[in-house]
């Protein structure tokens, strides 16, 4: 995305890049919330209620993510390879393909999952055996992953992208680590409510 929705490409296409990137977030945001209120709508019907049992799972998840993101004795994360249609780019009006793509990469699962924050994500919603407090979970992720496009707001000529591709490779590491240690986090206060609720 970082590629195609740039005011260098929206300009090449005679689209305006506040429109797409606008749309984007937006999309981004509702792809979010549904795979949030779904995940949700999933724990309510699905799972009796297990403080504990919640804890330890979260637990476990953020742990094994952690050791797949990280890399840890070769592991991998299982992922699709799907990405979105970059054919849309010449067939649709930029906001078409803003909400399109953006909704594809907030549900956290349409496209390639490149973290395994992202089904942590997921589980916590389903954990949560509510719509609301799911949707309130995928709007953030969706917000965030939404909000990724403004790396590229700035790109205007080829050499500018080509800074921007050498910026995101040269800190994949940075974000390797603090995606490890969000997820080291997230297990060690999963760790401290399970302690706390015995």
């Amino acid at each position: 995305m970082l590629s195609s929705i740039t005011p260098l490409g929206e300009r090449g296409r005679n689209n305006r890049f506040i429109v797409a990137a606008s749309f984007f977030v937006v999309g981004s945001v509702l792809g979010g919330m549904t795979t949030g209120a779904l995940a949700g709508a999933v724990g309510q019907v699905a799972l009796p209620t297990a403080p504990v049992l919640d804890g330890i799972v979260i637990l476990l998840l953020a742990l094994l993510g952690a050791a797949l993101d990280a890399r840890i004795a070769g592991l991998r994360l299982p992922t699709i390879t799907r990405q979105v249609d970059e054919r849309w780019l010449q067939k649709y009006r930029g906001w078409v393909y803003g909400a399109g793509f953006g909704f594809q990469l907030g549900t956290g699962v349409a496209t390639i999952v490149s973290s395994a924050a992202v089904y942590l994500m997921i589980v916590a919603a389903v954990l949560t055996r509510s719509v609301e407090a799911g949707l309130a979970i995928g709007a953030v992720f969706g917000t965030v992953r939404g909000l990724s496009i403004l790396l590229a707001r700035r790109v205007a000529t080829y050499d500018e992208l080509r800074n921007l591709h050498r910026r995101i490779a040269a800190n994949t590491g940075r974000s390797v680590v603090a995606n490890v240690a969000v997820q080291g986090l997230i297990g060690a206060v999963a760790f401290v409510a399970v302690v706390s609720v015995r």
